[in-house]
């Protein structure tokens, strides 16, 4: 017994190691996802705080503020007003100053904040400087309120790419996508196919959990649940279509596993699943737009935070619908029934 466990032993061993490709993937992905983070959040003082300024015409290093000057808070230009205050409602902001005007300079908290708490507790001992506290309208949004949204979707990110991708990977290598190629049944059927078995299997299992969720938190809801609907299918499409363009070729499943994982750690950080990226660089901000999840996310929380309609998230669902449209054409094209 002991021989046949190590000669299967063996055998698989020398299977991953001959797998060139997998064991790159398994070697760099690591590297790449501490490279990643490091990047993202090395520097000698990293900022507790995120203010944002709006000071008109004005940059910030022009304006002369004893608040400006603390350590540990990052602060940063905003264009409006009302984008803004949406920001400090919904804790994608700590703060918001208004100091286009140094002798009238006002500010906005969220009441339920801690860190917005914090700063209006050191905005109140700058000398000589009075500040104008202007109240937040409406209902105050808590954390969770904000987080609902990346939780389902990160959720519905990881089912779809690898409860797609993965599979097919495996029909190909035992030999089931082979047999399949026998019959009149066409590429582009197959993907469609799979890609409606799929959707569905995924907005059943994210609706269920948003009402047990809902039930049991009680988050915020302020737009239409149709709206709601509309962008997570489009969200979900765009990315079990994602998952069917990695596995259009790929015939190793721990090669489509290192692959499939390189596209959801950039997602589930850069598209605001956890934390908001007010603040971070704008060519990051643009780079993250470029992910199906973002626009979900976005429109997402358009909806259920802001009140948004279908006008309002008519961008994202441009842009989700035309990811689909690209992925499942390149998978189309590209897909490979045999394991050659």
């Amino acid at each position: 017994m002991i021989k046949r466990f190590l000669a299967v032993l063996h055998a698989r061993n020398l299977e991953f190691v001959r797998d060139r490709s997998a064991l790159g993937w398994n070697i760099v992905l690591p590297v790449l996802i501490v490279l990643g983070m490091w990047f993202l959040f090395s520097g000698g003082e990293q900022p507790l705080f995120k203010v944002a300024v709006f000071s008109g015409d004005k940059s910030l290093a022009s304006l002369h503020n004893e608040f400006l000057e603390t350590r540990f808070i990052q602060y940063y230009s905003v264009p409006d007003i009302q984008s803004a205050i949406r920001k400090v409602e919904h804790d994608q902001s700590d703060m918001l100053l208004d100091l286009h005007d140094p002798a009238h300079p006002h500010y906005w908290v969220n009441e339920s904040s801690p860190k917005g708490y914090i700063l209006e507790k050191i905005l109140s001992g700058e000398k000589d400087v009075h500040y104008t506290r202007e109240s937040v309208s409406g209902r105050a949004i808590r954390y969770v309120d904000w987080l609902v949204p990346g939780v389902l979707g990160m959720n519905m990110m990881f089912s779809c790419l690898f409860g797609v991708g993965y599979v097919i990977v495996r029909y190909r290598k035992n030999g089931f996508l082979k047999r399949l190629n026998a019959t009149p049944l066409k590429a582009v059927e197959f993907i469609a196919a799979q890609v409606v078995s799929r959707l569905i299997l995924i907005m059943f299992i994210t609706i269920a959990v948003f009402i047990g969720t809902d039930l049991l938190v009680g988050f915020y809801m302020s737009g239409s649940y149709l709206a709601l609907l509309l962008v997570a299918i489009l969200g979900a499409t765009s990315m079990i279509s994602l998952g069917l363009l990695i596995a259009a070729r790929v015939t190793s499943e721990e090669l489509a596993g290192g692959l499939l994982n390189l596209l959801s750690w950039p997602m589930m950080f850069l598209s605001g699943v956890w934390f908001s990226l007010e603040g971070t660089p704008p060519w990051l901000q643009h780079a993250a737009a470029i992910l199906p999840l973002t626009q979900l996310l976005e429109g997402a929380r358009a909806v259920m935070l802001d009140g948004a309609g279908v006008v309002q998230i008519l961008p994202n669902l441009l842009a989700l619908a035309g990811m689909t449209i690209l992925f499942l054409a390149l998978g189309a094209f590209s897909f490979k029934w045999k394991n050659d």
